[in-house]
């Protein structure tokens, strides 16, 4: 049940907390004094999307929370589901909004608007203007069937929706085999010829950078000979280094037992003339071992090209080439197996079609079943509503092919008075007759949907008198098992109120403000005598409120 509801910030809203209780809580006001901003707070709540306009003039934010007491397992288990867990039996949903982004949160934890809406169709059924105008659609139509129908039809649909997408998935691997025979052989054809030059190419790993190392020492030959040829004749004994070394060490041992300073002297000259004549070797190696024919340096230049070309066709890396390889030869593989693959996933498919057809069969019967159903529920809750003599019938036909709801395409048909045509809805139905109609299923689907709060906004549209003083029992019916919020500018339903809310709008400093606030006894009769006489509120217009509420208590 939604107990609270607080609100900061939004449009002409600067500040309101409104406590609703158990039963029918009746929300009314003047004419443009804001009464759809109840419902739009809620709605922005539970994830609505946002209007340019949303936060108040002035303001850098808004906010919206709603505070629900969780008293069904339904709501319990989503709410586990999604990873919340109740706060001492209550759910509170936030929403901060700012000119950047949103916040929503569950009971303090930040979450999706995703989490949101899931939790929230447990918790609260919102009917709006736009809801009864949604019953002109089939497809709606449709929805409403299987809501009523329950968990049976909701067990098939499951299946069904298991089973589709099985069969959609099977299309879709089969439409890769929609190929001209001609354009298949020319792709084996071009795609073997690739497969075959990075086959025969056979590139070894890390055989580009040995090949390009190898490469740039052959093209720098001279220049290594020449160098390390200087390098040998530096380092020699022939007016080197080395003769200048071994003077040098001849000079010094002379006296190296004179002094320990001259004799580690005398060892560091020693250890460069080793290692000047390591030097003076490794050259002379390398410059006998570093010799190459015209062939060699012809050879590693075209492996080269080679593989760069096949870097230009199939990939910057060696890697990359042979991952395109496998590609090719995955392709080749489904090309060349083509007919036999094709004829496997036609019988599939096949199968599929004939499980999707028994399942439509079983999901049609049990439609028709509870339409009958339906169908004469809806016409007693009609009659209820002011409908002595209608007639209401729920026509099934067949669609073609497959659809993910199966292949009964439905369509509500009504004669709202005597001698006229049995026609669909969306022909005849005005906006009075389409809300209390939608106020009919709503009343049905009600007995079994656990959803303890239920909304209703513009329900009383194009209705007055007799049929809306019969609007008015069927919500006060309602809310004797449900929680019921109802915006309203009729003052039969006003008058049935358990708990009644209204809505003004004051100016103050130049600045418009709405306010909400709850109503006792006697306001409750002032409001609606001002909703039956308007600007001018006589005795009998108190009188004729003080009637009216009256009866609505032996409801």
């Amino acid at each position: 049940m939604l107990v609270g509801l607080h609100v900061k910030n939004i449009a002409l809203i600067e500040e309101a907390d409104v406590e609703f209780g158990e039963g029918l809580n009746v929300l009314t006001g003047e004419t443009g004094a804001g009464k759809s901003l109840l419902l739009g707070s809620v709605n922005l709540a539970l994830g609505a999307k946002l209007t340019s306009n949303v936060i108040r003039h002035g303001a850098q934010s808004a906010l919206v929370e709603l505070i629900f007491s969780l008293d069904n397992e339904k709501s319990a288990k989503a709410l586990a589901e999604a990873g919340y867990e109740p706060d001492e039996g209550s759910v509170v949903i936030t929403r901060k909004i700012t000119d950047k982004k949103s916040i929503f949160r569950i009971n303090g934890e930040t979450c999706t608007a995703q989490a949101v809406k899931e939790i929230a169709g447990t918790l609260l059924d919102i009917h709006g203007q736009h809801d009864h105008q949604s019953l002109l659609y089939r497809d709606r139509q449709l929805t409403i069937l299987d809501e009523y129908a329950g968990e049976e039809v909701k067990k098939i649909k499951k299946t069904l929706s298991e089973e589709y997408a099985k069969y959609q998935s099977l299309k879709s691997e089969l439409s890769k085999y929609d190929i001209d025979e001609d354009a298949r052989l020319r792709e084996i054809e071009f795609l073997q010829f690739e497969t075959d030059e990075i086959e025969n190419a056979a590139i070894g790993e890390n055989e580009e950078e040995q090949l390009t190392l190898q490469y740039r020492k052959m093209s720098s030959a001279r220049s290594i000979i020449s160098s390390l040829s200087e390098v040998y004749r530096l380092t020699g004994n022939d007016d080197g280094a080395g003769e200048l070394i071994g003077r040098a060490i001849k000079e010094i041992s002379g006296v190296s037992g004179l002094d320990e300073e001259l004799s580690q002297i005398d060892s560091s000259l020693l250890d460069a003339e080793s290692l000047l004549s390591d030097i003076n070797h490794a050259a002379m190696s390398f410059i006998d071992s570093f010799t190459f024919s015209d062939e060699e340096f012809a050879a590693c230049e075209k492996r080269l090209d080679l593989i760069h070309h096949l870097q230009a066709k199939y990939g910057r890396t060696t890697a990359d080439i042979y991952a395109y390889l496998e590609k090719n030869r995955s392709r080749l593989e489904f090309l060349s197996d083509y007919a036999e693959q094709k004829a496997a996933l036609e019988k599939k498919l096949q199968k599929a079609e004939s499980e999707l057809t028994d399942i439509y069969s079983k999901l049609s019967a049990k439609r028709k079943e509870q339409a009958a159903r339906l169908k004469e529920g809806i016409i007693s809750e009609l009659k209820e509503l002011n409908f002595p003599d209608v007639r209401f019938d729920i026509l099934f036909s067949d669609k073609a092919g497959f659809h993910k709801d199966g292949a009964d395409d439905v369509e509500f048909m009504i004669a709202a008075n005597p001698g006229e045509p049995m026609l669909p809805l969306s022909k005849v139905a005005s906006g009075g007759e389409l809300s209390r109609i939608m106020l009919a299923i709503k009343t049905i689907l009600s007995k079994n949907d656990p959803v303890e709060t239920l909304i209703f906004d513009e329900i009383d549209t194009g209705i007055s008198g007799r049929t809306a003083a019969k609007v008015a029992e069927k919500l006060k019916k309602i809310s004797k098992g449900h929680q019921v919020l109802c915006i309203t500018h009729l003052a039969q339903i006003a008058a049935m109120a358990d708990n009644h809310f209204v809505i003004d709008k004051t100016v103050r400093n130049d600045e418009t403000y709405t306010n909400i606030h709850k109503l006792g006894s006697e306001e409750s009769l002032e409001e609606l005598a001002r909703i039956l006489g308007g600007s001018v509120i006589t005795d009998a217009v108190r009188n004729n409120a003080k009637e009216l509420k009256e009866m609505a208590l032996k409801f």
